[in-house]
């Protein structure tokens, strides 16, 4: 998959609760996931560029605008391209998945909300990996 995708999840609720899941994701490919808890909505955490890194992002709780951008030039990253945006939130159960050779950010739209990440490499074989890249580049 070169390109993002959205993977889609249903959910089941009977009076023991409620199931969430996504038969259709493939997760041979993970190798860790971390939560990122955003308290407050003022908080913009953009942009971090991966050159061999993909990942998936999946909303737990709340709400999230999540900007990705594809770069085309790391050495001079900058206005030739333009960022997609998405509103992911806990109620539609997408995840996003975002391939190597994009940037992307993102911000809370309520407050707590919580972001699930999956990575398909280890932290190891991505430390030369973090491309970060000024938060003005593109307005989020």
């Amino acid at each position: 998959m070169n390109t993002p995708q959205f993977i889609e999840g249903k959910s089941y609720t009977d009076e023991r609760g409620t199931l969430r899941f996504m038969n259709e994701l493939d997760l041979s490919k993970v190798k860790r996931f971390y939560t990122i808890q955003h308290h407050n909505t003022d908080v913009v955490r953009a942009w971090q560029g991966h050159k061999i890194e993909s990942k998936w992002f999946y909303v737990t709780k709340g709400r999230f605008r999540l900007g990705i951008v594809p770069i085309k030039d790391w050495e001079h990253p900058g206005h030739e391209t333009t960022p997609q945006f998405y509103e992911l939130n806990e109620h539609d159960h997408q995840l996003l998945y975002v391939p190597k050779g994009y940037a992307n950010g993102f911000q809370a739209l309520e407050p707590d909300s919580i972001l699930m990440v999956f990575s398909d490499h280890t932290l190891d074989e991505c430390k030369d990996d973090n491309i970060r890249i000024d938060l003005h580049t593109w307005t989020f």
